[in-house]
């Protein structure tokens, strides 16, 4: 794992020297993961699809101008996440209706199912409504407490990585952080409470 940002590194240096194949590489490292983040912004399949070939066109295209001065993912999630909000301004422009959808994955349906550990009926449909008020608790958050919770409960991001990529100090990102799991006890510890009368 500690070899992965020395392997980028490499590749991108491969790149700039004009290696096509490097940045194949490149693509196929990360395409997974951009197509998911960008599920967590676009809900509809052949839309994620286009943005995400877009993104990967857009950082080819800037590649000679990346410095190293972040980890490659780091900088290929800013080009990601610039280019769904874009992509999202101009279809609110249209009036058409798109969200943010931070569990649109078939993890999040294996992560629900592993909620509680009695298979209830009536478990697996409080654990589904939970995961609704959630979904829609970070739907509704300010966009830095959105962005950064997501980073880093559902992207895994470290706190140090999610600063570089959300462009502020580490102790802004541990603050945003904090102010959104305050948030979202709040919504479990009613959920909790209402299910106990």
């Amino acid at each position: 794992m500690s070899d992965q940002p020395n392997t980028d590194k490499q590749l991108v240096r491969r790149c700039q020297n004009g290696d096509q194949l490097a940045y194949e590489l490149l693509v196929r490292k990360y395409q997974f993961r951009i197509a998911r983040l960008l599920s967590r912004y676009i809900s509809i399949e052949t839309e994620i699809e286009d943005i995400s070939q877009e993104v990967f066109i857009k950082a080819f295209k800037a590649l000679k101008n990346f410095r190293g001065d972040s980890e490659f993912y780091t900088w290929l999630y800013r080009i990601a996440v610039n280019t769904a909000k874009n992509h999202l301004s101009y279809k609110s422009r249209r009036k058409a209706e798109y969200g943010f959808d931070p569990q649109n994955n078939e993890e999040s349906s294996y992560e629900l199912s592993q909620m509680t550990d009695i298979q209830t009926p009536e478990s697996v449909l409080a654990g589904k409504q939970m995961y609704v008020t959630l979904k829609q608790t970070i739907k509704e958050m300010p966009g830095e407490l959105q962005e950064a919770i997501i980073l880093r409960e559902f992207d895994g991001l470290s706190y140090e990585e999610i600063a570089q990529a959300m462009n502020c100090p580490i102790g802004t990102v541990r603050s945003r952080i904090f102010r959104a799991r305050e948030i979202l006890d709040v919504v479990i510890n009613d959920a909790m409470s209402t299910g106990k009368k």
